[in-house]
């Protein structure tokens, strides 16, 4: 029996889940350079960082409860996120543009869309979010922001014009003094709802007003 879309994407979830598990010391060497200086994007080059399966579960919910279609993703690295987004936009018949900064990660990631049957449901693009992100002029339903944390209050400004009255906007690392920052801002705006998620791992932002 040929394998559903579904199935396809729990297939290449579940190898990308055992992966990552042995991941933990390539991780451990990132973090251990940020002692002679800071970290920068290309030490996590062969690191997934990807959300839990909890996580992954509620994005699911997230989009098909309410009906989202337009996605916007900024932080790709091997995939992971962006498979459960298309689990969820293949119920609703939507699309999704993510886009990650190191091209060999990016390309591990086209490789795995493939794999799970999705990759005519998924743009990829390559290169840095400010740039790659700039001239997006659609509504946005979800943008799910899970790149280098000191960019998402420039990539949430910029696509904020693209933003409507149902739009959500999904943090991951909320915990994080990168990220604290920018919700601190956020929160200062009146259109906007935070609500704490998984302990404060995440945080959903909901729009009141556009």
């Amino acid at each position: 029996m040929i394998p559903t879309q579904q199935e396809r994407i729990a297939a290449t979830l579940a190898e990308l889940y055992t992966d990552a598990k042995s991941d933990y010391f390539t991780m451990m060497k990132g973090f251990a350079k940020s002692i002679f200086r800071s970290i920068e994007p290309s030490d996590f080059k062969d690191v997934y960082l990807s959300i839990s399966k909890e996580q992954g579960a509620d994005l699911v919910q997230l989009i098909k409860e309410n009906n989202l279609k337009s996605i916007v993703e900024f932080g790709t690295s091997f995939g992971i996120s962006t498979l459960f987004l298309a689990k969820g936009i293949i119920e609703t018949k939507g699309k999704i543009i993510t886009t990650e900064l190191i091209e060999s990660k990016a390309q591990r990631a086209i490789e795995n869309f493939k794999k799970a049957g999705v990759n005519d449901l998924i743009e990829l693009r390559i290169g840095d979010a400010v740039e790659t992100l700039k001239n997006h002029n659609e509504p946005i339903d979800l943008l799910l922001l899970d790149g280098w944390k000191d960019l998402y209050l420039s990539i949430f400004q910029m696509l904020e014009p693209n933003f409507h009255a149902n739009t959500f906007i999904y943090v991951d690392n909320a915990e994080m003094a990168e990220t604290q920052l920018f919700l601190k801002e956020i929160s200062k705006n009146s259109s906007y709802q935070l609500q704490p998620k998984f302990g404060g791992k995440v945080v959903l932002i909901t729009t009141i007003k556009i």
